[in-house]
């Protein structure tokens, strides 16, 4: 909360200066949130200000960040060694089946999981990370889901008047707000439904 609100204050102060930014700039500045949005910079608020600075041109860096995040967390957690997490896991014999049974489910579970605009990006990559879930299925899951909420969030960044508006109310249009609901409502309902089936 601490990094995104210093962010949007330097986006809105600094709005003539990041507009004249270059293509290199805006690479070296996809390359660290790639990195930060692991904990610090969630993709939708980025996708809103890139969106609102590069319009549609903004899609190849937001889906970079997104992967990039992915894999660093996946990277991170190894380099953690998440084995001593998976054996505290095992000491709880109904959590690690439940976590057995979802996981056999688990390109569903992380397609409804990413599709949902509510569960933060960073948290649910290292859960992700941390129960075991093969990495194809982390990116292809993550790609599917974030894809609808990250372009949403681009074309109410690229149809913004001025940033401060877009920061104060992200959501103007009714019809946004309709989608943003819709995916939350799926994501939940797809979640409730693998889940249930994993525990019959």
């Amino acid at each position: 909360m601490v990094f995104t609100s210093l962010l949007t204050y330097y986006a809105v102060v600094h709005e003539a200066t990041i507009a004249s930014f270059t293509a290199w700039q805006w690479a070296i500045i996809t390359v660290v949130c790639s990195i930060t949005s692991a904990g610090l910079t969630p993709p939708t608020m980025l996708a809103l200000i890139f969106g609102y600075f590069l319009g549609w041109n903004a899609v190849l860096p937001l889906f970079v960040i997104n992967f990039g995040g992915i894999l660093f967390i996946n990277l991170l957690v190894r380099w953690l060694d998440h084995d001593r997490f998976l054996a505290f896991l095992s000491r709880n014999p109904k959590a690690q089946s439940v976590l057995d049974r979802i996981l056999n489910n688990e390109l569903e579970v992380i397609f409804f999981a990413k599709l949902s605009p509510i569960l933060p990006f960073g948290l649910t990559n290292l859960l992700f990370a941390l129960s075991g879930a093969k990495l194809k299925n982390i990116i292809l899951g993550g790609f599917l889901g974030m894809t609808p909420r990250t372009l949403i969030a681009i074309w109410s960044g690229h149809e913004a008047r001025e940033i401060k508006a877009l920061l104060e109310n992200p959501n103007q249009s009714s019809w946004t707000q309709i989608v943003i609901i819709g995916l939350i409502v799926v994501s939940i309902a797809g979640l409730w439904q693998v889940i249930q089936r994993s525990l019959k």
